[in-house]
Formats: structure tokens, C-alpha cells, sequence
């Protein structure tokens, strides 16, 4: 469903992506995991050309667009297959919760208002924020507003919903919340592909975990696999200081 195959990127002299290959079937929830710096956040945005990959080709439910090459209207047809999750929320100030949920499904997608009202209603319920319907971002917990985020993205119903870190700026109680209903997501069979440092999320919401180290994807597999069964020294070595920390 989702193929990347080659893709390479450089900001200046510092070569970030080094040729990654990477197959997501329908319906997995990918979880890109490795330490700060090795590139998960900008093979992330490669996908919907947030950043244009130097080389290598993205595929996404059938549609294949030439990093190199790509035209503006590729881009915007991809993009169309995608949905964003950021770590900083970016909602509307101005617009209520209801409002940020709806204006995608009205501007890009052209839906009447009343057709966009009620796909927004039942997202936001997924994310337990029907109370929320008339409130406006800055009254809202960091938590409540990456909800929105979430139901805003849902909305959309993307073939793939990227998230990047959407936990990283929020204490260890919403991020726990956040979790849960990215739980809730990932069983309507959301294709999903995050960038975290939640290994909670990696092993238990995600079937699929991808470690990378200076621009590689160093192993992949199941959780099982990367947390219990690593094949890889790197892997292993990550893996143990995550859950010893301490150790000497």
C-alpha cells in the first residue's frame, strides 16, 4: 500500500536519508523508533513531500511519484492519500474544535457543510472530545489538542496517517492518554506509520517497528523480534540501554 524504495536526502553537506527501502501493507501500524538525529522524522515528511527526497521513489495505494522528477500535481495527489499528525498540534486558533476537524473535509475535499459537521462529530468522538465541540485550541490541554489533531487527520479517512512524535510535548499522563486512543485508532485499521520515542507504543499498538541509525534502517520486524529477538548488535545495544539506563 505504502513503498519507498531509494530514498536518499541531504540538507547541505549532511546526508540524512541513505537510500531507504520500506513496505507498509494496509492496515499496519509502523512505528519508526532509533536515536534523536538518525532521520525518522525526515523520511517521515519525504512521504507526503513536506520535504522532496533527492532520489527514490514513493508509492502510495498504487499512485508513484519520482522524488527526482515529481510534479506539483503529484505531489498534491499524494498528499490527498496522506493525513498529518504534528507534534505541536497546528490548529486553528480561531477555529473551534468542531471547526479545525471540519475545515479539511469542506476546503480540500469540497464537502457540503452538513456532510463535513458529521464526519467531524464522529472523529471527535473517537478521541473522547464531544465536549468539546465549541471550545477553542488555547482552552484546551496540550493532550486535548493532539486529540484533535488525531480526529482531524481521521477525518480525512488518508489511506495513511503519518504521526510525528505526537507525544513528545506532553507530560507522561497525557502522553499515556494519547496512546489509548491511538490504540483506538490503530483497531478501525487505520494504516499508521509514527516517528517515537514511546517504546510502550512501539511494542504494544504497533506490529511492525522500524530501527534506524544515521540515515539506515539498521533491522525491522515485529515488536517481538526487535525487543525480545534483535539480530542486529545495534538494535540489541539500544534496545538494552532503553530498559537499563543505569546500568555501568
Amino acid at each position: 500500500m505504502l513503498t519507498i524504495e531509494g530514498i536518499e536526502k541531504s540538507f547541505s553537506d549532511n546526508k540524512v536519508l541513505k537510500g531507504i527501502d520500506l513496505k507498509v501493507n494496509r492496515g499496519d501500524v509502523v512505528a519508526l523508533i532509533g536515536p534523536s538525529g538518525t532521520g525518522k522524522t525526515t523520511l517521515l515528511r519525504t512521504i507526503n513531500f513536506l520535504e522532496k527526497a533527492d532520489k527514490g521513489t514513493i508509492t502510495i495505494d498504487g499512485l508513484t511519484a519520482d522524488c527526482h522528477n515529481v510534479s506539483e500535481r503529484e505531489i498534491i495527489q499524494l498528499r490527498r492519500k496522506t493525513a498529518m499528525v504534528f507534534q505541536n498540534y497546528n490548529l486553528f486558533r480561531n477555529k473551534t474544535v468542531l471547526e479545525n476537524v471540519m475545515e479539511g473535509l469542506v476546503v480540500v475535499q469540497k464537502k457540503s457543510a452538513a456532510e463535513a459537521e458529521a464526519i467531524a462529530k464522529e472523529q471527535i468522538e473517537l478521541v473522547g472530545m464531544s465536549d468539546r465541540l465549541n471550545v477553542y485550541p488555547m482552552e484546551l490541554s496540550g493532550g486535548q489538542q493532539q486529540r484533535i489533531g488525531i480526529a482531524r487527520a481521521m477525518a480525512l479517512k488518508p489511506d495513511v496517517m503519518l504521526l510525528d512524535e505526537p507525544t513528545s510535548s506532553l507530560d507522561p499522563e497525557r502522553s499515556a492518554e494519547i496512546l489509548k486512543v491511538l490504540q483506538k485508532v490503530a483497531k478501525t485499521g487505520m494504516t499508521m506509520v509514527i516517528t517515537t520515542h514511546e517504546m510502550n507504543f512501539a511494542k504494544y499498538v504497533s506490529n511492525h517497528v522500524v530501527f534506524m541509525e544515521a540515515g539506515n534502517i539498521v533491522e525491522e520486524g515485529s515488536p517481538d523480534q526487535i525487543f525480545n529477538h534483535p539480530q542486529e548488535e545495534r538494535t540489541r545495544r539500544f534496545v538494552q540501554e532503553l530498559e537499563n539506563p543505569f546500568e555501568v
